[in-house]
């Protein structure tokens, strides 16, 4: 899979497979988070922000979903490469807000558009914790002008 920045944000190629078509023959709506969540965890483990053996190489890596929209434009009836555009809106002190797009390849038809915020847990006591330096500094990339 390859990362490519665009004007701002980041874009990473998905691929979509057969078995992620549903019975019409078009990408099952519950597909479109799965993209998203791998884009995003794609970008941040290509910074050292992932997961190994089990456990998280950096705290910002311990962080959950805490909401998630979605608006669907048009369907992706086909398998083959997609991308997935995303940048961060906004970054609080223990949130962090997304947005994304899911655009063919080359980038000409957007198929769905949304928002999503995750938060950083404190693993110990699983309450909101604050991003490091280190990850601000990271998601600074990502930020919206």
């Amino acid at each position: 899979m390859t990362t490519a920045v665009h004007i701002y944000g980041a874009v990473v190629a998905q691929p979509v497979n057969f078995d992620d078509l549903d019975a019409m023959g078009v990408l099952h709506n519950s597909r479109y988070a799965n993209l998203v969540e791998r884009a995003t965890i794609v970008w941040w483990a290509e910074r050292g922000v992932t997961f190994a053996g089990g456990r998280p190489t950096t705290p910002d890596a311990f962080n959950v979903v805490r909401e998630y929209q979605i608006t669907f434009h048009r369907p992706i009836n086909s398998t083959g490469e997609v991308h997935v555009r995303f940048w961060l809106d906004r970054l609080g002190t223990t949130s962090a807000e997304y947005g994304f797009q899911v655009t063919s390849a080359d980038g000409e038809t957007v198929h769905a558009e949304g928002r999503r915020v995750n938060v950083r847990l404190d693993p110990a006591t699983m309450r909101p914790a604050p991003w490091t330096e280190h990850g601000r500094t990271l998601a600074a990339e990502l930020q919206r002008p």
